[in-house]
């Protein structure tokens, strides 16, 4: 038993010093404890094994918080979440403060039946946009954006992976957490908690002057694009009003091109039709957006482009993995004094050119026949091989930071289908949790919503190797009579407290430790402690193991605490302190909130 907490103690010490990578400091756990039950002789009548400590691995609380990572990655993926986000927001019209609670309780409501990291994921561009667009710092919302979003993921049991983990060392003692069994008080401390964030943390943060540069960077450069008009197109039959083309937004109309002709606006009473080609000029995140939608259209390959062992030659729209960068034409290029046709960049590397960006003036005519420049900033649209075969170039310099995946907003409304199907599923009792959380994910995947590759990224590697070797230290200290030992300590140095003090002391002090170690590992360590403790003092299971989900979900005072904290470092420019003058008094509010109302509901 010693030896077990010696290792749990080097974990956590370990954990907390960020000095090794979390994977790193988890296998070194259950290495440590396989050589400890494997090497060292067992008096117990039921020893330690090495599948007992494997076991974790397999466990289904950490099977559906994969799973539903996945399902997560497919929501954020088609970007199906977005619209009835920025719905939401508008309703706050010019108003910002309006504005924010609106964000805010949309983020809340969601998370509550979709794990909080996607959701937190999907709205941090969504809240930087409509900074820009209310002319107010987007950083006074996204730390707000974080701390709503663990709110918010207590009040159900998918809502944070902590809550499933929980829930699933709980089966383990025969004990079952339905999926709306702590809603209640769940809600109460979300309804506490938001008070405070709306409230008195806009106060504790001050004023932030970053709206200029978050204005700017949101608005963009402008790339000169030319959609080619097929049969069938988006834009086929499309009218000009006013002599602008409503279907085209935050996109400007610079020429169209209608066979040997080239007509310039103002265009009045212009329809476009089959072949004619028009020239744009668009930010990239409008031409993105544009692609996802199918409003514009990958450019037409010529024969000499034909390479029938690159999958890229084959497309005629977005299909999974298509991905978008910028790149730079390289002082001393080949391509410079090419144009974009005569170029064939996309024959020698399976990359199209979308747009192109220069600082000086450019004209109206077909971008294909723009001649590049030194100089000369690129819009690369191709599959992820293909980016991996232009890194290797350098007379075209890609900028790694700017590659990302185009959306497939198409398949948005299978997405949603299948996460509704899944989520009512499981809180109606239909399938159980991992077995809907597992069949949704399939389903994403095959609906075309998740590639196989996208699916993969989205399986974080750290959350299962920490989890597996949490639960294999928990499995080890419950075995060895470690829970039992603390139990016994906990109940006889508080002798004489009533369970109400005990239970708040539990609260405290996982609280504490959860912004030290992982909120999962906390999570799955102390669970056995609190239903131990429990026993010992002859009262039911529930309120104690709810307090560990309440407990270790308050992950606020560091950027480490929780992953939505860390999400939100970068983009609101947060320092530590921020975190520590922001999450510290919310911690101690939850507390008293819980020690207060958690005796009277469970009736201790």
């Amino acid at each position: 038993m010693w030896m077990t907490f010696a290792v749990i103690t080097c974990t956590i010490v370990a954990f907390a010093s960020e000095k090794w990578s979390i994977e790193g400091v988890s296998l070194a756990t259950l290495v440590a404890l396989l050589c400890l039950f494997s090497l060292v002789p067992q008096s117990s009548q039921t020893p330690v094994t090495a599948p007992d400590l494997l076991m974790g691995f397999a466990n289904p609380a950490l099977i559906t918080v994969l799973a539903l990572l996945v399902i997560g990655q497919a929501l954020f993926n088609t970007d199906a979440l977005e619209r009835p986000a920025e719905a939401l927001s508008n309703a706050g019209g010019s108003n910002a403060r309006r504005t924010i609670i609106i964000l805010l309780i949309a983020a809340g409501v969601t998370s509550a039946f979709l794990n909080n990291t996607p959701v937190v994921v999907m709205f941090i561009p969504i809240v930087v946009a409509i900074a820009a667009q209310r002319n107010f710092s987007a950083s006074a919302a996204l730390l707000p954006l974080s701390f709503v979003g663990i709110l918010g993921g207590m009040t159900t049991l998918i809502g944070s992976s902590t809550n499933l983990l929980v829930a699933g060392v709980a089966e383990r003692y025969d004990y079952h957490l339905g999926f709306f069994d702590f809603t209640v008080p769940g809600l109460v401390m979300a309804a506490v908690g938001l008070v405070f964030i709306l409230f008195v943390m806009p106060a504790i943060l001050g004023k932030r002057s970053s709206a200029d540069l978050d204005k700017r960077r949101a608005s963009g450069r402008q790339f000169l694009a030319q959609i080619h008009i097929s049969q069938g197109h988006p834009l086929e039959g499309a009218s000009s009003v006013a002599g602008l083309f409503p279907i085209l937004t935050d996109i400007t109309i610079r020429s169209i091109k209608r066979g040997d002709k080239m007509i310039l606006p103002p265009f009045e009473d212009i329809v476009l039709g089959k072949d004619d080609i028009v020239i744009v000029a668009a930010t990239r995140s409008a031409l993105t957006k544009a692609l996802a939608e199918g409003a514009a259209s990958l450019p037409k390959m010529s024969e000499e482009d034909l390479n029938p062992e690159r999958r890229t030659d084959t497309l005629s729209r977005v299909a999974e993995d298509f991905m978008v960068a910028e790149a730079v034409i390289a002082p001393g290029s080949r391509y410079a004094g090419r144009t974009i046709e005569a170029s064939r960049i996309r024959a020698t590397y399976g990359t199209m050119i979308l747009g192109l960006q220069r600082r000086s003036a450019m004209a109206r005519g077909l971008v294909r026949n723009i001649r590049l420049e030194p100089g000369d900033t690129v819009l690369i649209g191709g599959l992820p091989e293909d980016m991996e075969r232009l890194r290797a170039s350098r007379e075209l310099l890609l900028l790694e930071h700017s590659a990302g995946e185009v959306p497939l907003r198409a398949y948005a409304p299978r997405a949603i289908l299948i996460f509704a199907i899944a989520i009512a599923s499981a809180s109606l009792g239909l399938l159980p949790i991992v077995a809907a959380s597992v069949i949704g994910a399939y389903a994403v995947i095959s609906a075309g919503c998740l590639s196989i590759r996208q699916a993969a990224r989205s399986f974080d590697r750290q959350i299962y190797m920490m989890v597996g070797a949490s639960l294999a230290a928990a499995t080890a200290m419950e075995r060895t009579g470690g829970a039992q030992f603390i139990a016994e300590g906990v109940v006889s140095t508080m002798a004489g407290q009533s369970p109400t003090m005990i239970l708040s002391a539990l609260f405290l002090v996982t609280a504490v430790l959860t912004n030290v170690l992982s909120n999962n590992a906390t999570a799955v360590l102390f669970t056995p402690i609190a239903i131990g403790i429990a026993r010992q003092l002859n009262v039911p299971l529930e309120p104690f193991i709810v307090c560990i989900i309440f407990a270790a979900n308050c992950s606020f005072a560091t950027p480490v605490g929780y992953q939505t904290n860390l999400l939100v470092l970068g983009p609101g420019r947060y320092r530590f302190s921020d975190y520590l003058r922001t999450g510290i008094p919310l911690i101690f509010l939850l507390w008293i909130t819980f020690s207060i109302f958690a005796p009277f509901y469970y009736d201790l």
